[in-house]
């Protein structure tokens, strides 16, 4: 899902230019958000299994002209096919995390040889530039392009309708808690407590990662003696403490309304989710200690005075008393995103800049 989000704004783009396109995913939220997002510019359809046969047929049956990877999506089948009918690969938006480094390492010697079709990588950052190589592909391939995720435009949403579905006062102040994991919506609800005290009409809204896991986090909820509500209600109890969001799609919406925006997956090890989301909607993000999955952003986002990242629960506890008490605090935290978000608005040009030699010219 979170890849589908990062490409949008390139395959709109190219859909601008006139190509057709067809967008592979492989995990029901993916297609799901892919057909909701791009249904009306693309065919859309799951990935075959990758073997040879699969991918030999499923490469002569789309016919394309280009083949472009998103992050990691490294299919020897597919460059294999993809090779035999002359089709250009360009990976773009390359990223080589922490956890998978180590592996495609150890396994360079298949790696040099099963990515040497791909003609053009366009890496996030210098970091995964330097992984590619050490994997084998040679630096000529190579261009830093930046992170596409900067890219991505503010959701077209009635702010002021969305803000009085959760508070019809529109006076309460909205912490978000976004994409939350397994571990996780415990430990920050038994924060909640001592910001309410700080704020008493705080209003909580919690987003989790997974909808298989909704009706166990409203009972975390319910255990906690909070009151709260579902957004698929019929109506949200204007007396709730908490809300819960039992639907997808509706994260990059609540971005526009938070006041205070909690990015999780960075409170346990999974290594944070995408605080570009919050920042091109002029949020700031308060982060746990595992944002490896995106070290240069929140880097550069820190750097620029956009994110503050803590190293323990209580940290984080005490960073949002901090700007529940301090509302100017908070309003410099978000305004910092947005002039971050003003300065990485050349990413999605350089990247089309560099594809561009090998679009079809009949579109170009």
């Amino acid at each position: 899902m979170g890849e589908v989000t990062s490409i949008i704004p390139l395959l709109e783009q190219l859909h601008t230019l006139g190509h057709s396109l067809h967008l592979t995913v492989i995990t029901r939220t993916g297609m799901q958000h892919a057909q909701r997002q791009l249904g009306n510019i693309a065919s859309i359809s799951y990935l075959p299994w990758d073997l040879p046969g699969f991918m030999q047929r499923f490469v002569n049956t789309l016919k394309p002209a280009l083949l472009l990877l998103a992050e990691t999506e490294f299919w020897p089948g597919m460059f294999k096919a993809c090779k035999k009918n002359n089709i250009p690969i360009i990976g773009i938006n390359t990223r080589i995390s922490d956890r998978s480094f180590p592996k495609y390492h150890a396994s360079r010697y298949f790696w040099k040889r099963w990515l040497a079709p791909v003609n053009l990588f366009l890496p996030q950052s210098p970091l995964d530039a330097e992984r590619l190589i050490a994997m084998g592909v040679q630096p000529k391939k190579i261009h830093i392009a930046g992170n596409l995720k900067y890219a991505v435009q503010a959701p077209d949403v009635d702010c002021n309708s969305l803000r009085k579905k959760l508070d019809t006062s529109l006076k309460r102040p909205i912490l978000l808690l976004a994409s939350t994991h397994h571990d996780e919506e415990k430990r920050l609800l038994s924060m909640l407590p001592e910001w309410l005290h700080v704020q008493p009409d705080l209003l909580t809204i919690i987003v989790p990662r997974h909808p298989e896991r909704f009706n166990h986090v409203a009972e975390l909820i319910s255990n906690q003696g909070l009151q709260y509500s579902r957004w698929s209600d019929a109506q949200i109890n204007q007396n709730s403490q908490v809300i819960l969001i039992d639907g997808m799609g509706i994260l990059q919406s609540l971005y526009t309304v938070t006041d205070i925006t909690i990015v999780a997956g960075s409170l346990v090890d999974i290594g944070g989710h995408n605080p570009i989301e919050a920042a091109v909607c002029g949020r700031g993000v308060v982060t746990g200690p595992y944002i490896q999955n995106f070290r240069d952003i929140m880097n550069d986002m820190q750097t620029a005075g956009a994110a503050i990242v803590n190293n323990t629960d209580e940290e984080l506890k005490a960073a949002i008393i901090r700007l529940l008490q301090q509302p100017h605090e908070l309003r410099q935290l978000n305004a910092q995103a947005a002039l971050f978000m003003q300065d990485k608005s050349q990413v999605l040009p350089e990247i089309i800049h560099a594809i561009k030699p090998f679009l079809p010219n009949t579109c170009v």
